[in-house]
């Protein structure tokens, strides 16, 4: 399998399994050596990892939440996506995420998106 082909198989599970909520599958596109960061902070490990989809996740769970995906690449090792969104507490009104995804994990994840609390 090429390195496109896999970066594109974990960007498309880890997309999936945000969809669906599913935190077990999320996680397992992640190492303790993992790294997200954030405009609210970074986040290494496992632990610290989970705790921030947790915390997505009960902003997402409600039935009137929506995510639109505007655009998705894959150039080697490297994902990108844009997005938007709207949550009963916030509308992301542009978002964008970027993954290093060597040997089948995402190494490293930087999230920047302007989001507007909803009153």
């Amino acid at each position: 399998m090429d390195t496109m082909t896999t970066t594109e198989t974990v960007l498309d599970h880890h997309l999936e399994a945000f969809e669906t909520q599913d935190l077990e599958a999320v996680m397992e596109d992640y190492t303790d050596e993992s790294i997200i960061v954030t405009n609210m902070g970074t986040f290494r490990g496992l632990e610290e990892i989970k705790g921030l989809f947790q915390g997505l996740f009960d902003e997402f769970d409600d039935p009137d939440a929506s995510i639109t995906m505007n655009e998705q690449l894959v150039e080697d090792e490297f994902g990108y996506i844009v997005w938007q969104a709207e949550t009963p507490e916030s509308e992301y009104e542009f978002a964008t995420d970027t993954f290093h995804i060597p040997d089948n994990v995402i190494a490293f994840q930087s999230f920047a998106g302007m989001i507007t609390p909803k009153e």
